[in-house]
């Protein structure tokens, strides 16, 4: 294994756990004795956390947390394929180690409404439609990554811009589609609550963002040799 592999897939696990630790659990209070912020409260946490953990991870492992942002990457030709591979397994077990967290620390009939903050379609969102608001919103999230944490052109900010995609995303399309934007924010509660609805609306937008975004930073945006 390479020496830079095992550190790398520790920090997404860990990353990816206390990501949706809180990203998640900010929806579950929401429905916990009155409390959280609402749809402002659940975008700040996510986007806070996630531009915390870039910044701390982002040496270690590039800071992904996210199949999507590794699989854009993976396109853009800036990650191995088997590399890709293995952070995908280590975000999973850091998204169903969240859940099951979660699932722990609240009583079913608080976490039971927001199925552990799992996504879900809003009233009269088709899953057609879900598809294509996940795909958009991804677009953001993964442009964000690229242009800031993957192109050596980009300012070094740390994870300011890409926690703040996140947040922008959640303000439009939380109460649509819940703005995953990434297939394990949506697989490690689904698991941990057995909530599975819709559940390809949240593989499919996120994915197919990432080959589009990953395809024109490769050949459109690239720096010409």
């Amino acid at each position: 294994m390479d020496r830079t592999l095992r550190p790398a897939l520790v920090a997404e696990a860990i990353g990816t756990f206390i990501f949706f630790t809180v990203g998640a659990g900010a929806v579950v209070v929401t429905t916990y004795a009155g409390g959280g912020g609402g749809l402002v409260g659940v975008a700040l946490a996510h986007g806070l956390v996630l531009a915390v953990l870039v910044s701390a991870f982002g040496a270690v492992s590039g800071g992904h947390f996210n199949p999507a942002v590794t699989a854009a990457v993976l396109v853009a030709g800036k990650i191995p394929a088997a590399r890709a591979g293995w952070y995908i397994v280590a975000q999973a077990a850091g998204a169903l180690a969240a859940g099951l967290l979660l699932r722990a620390v609240f009583s079913e009939a608080v976490w039971s409404p927001t199925h552990l903050g799992t996504p879900a379609l809003g009233t009269d969102i088709s899953p057609a439609m879900g598809i294509v608001i996940e795909l958009v919103t991804t677009l953001l999230l993964v442009f964000a990554v690229l242009g800031t944490a993957v192109d050596p052109r980009g300012p070094k900010i740390g994870g300011l811009a890409i926690g703040l995609a996140i947040a922008a995303d959640i303000l439009f399309a939380g109460p649509l589609t819940g703005a995953a934007m990434n297939p394990a924010r949506w697989f490690g509660p689904a698991v941990a609550a057995g909530f599975f609805d819709d559940w390809y609306v949240w593989l499919v937008g996120p994915l197919a963002a990432s080959v589009v975004a990953g395809l024109l930073w490769r050949y459109v945006f690239a720096e010409e040799s």
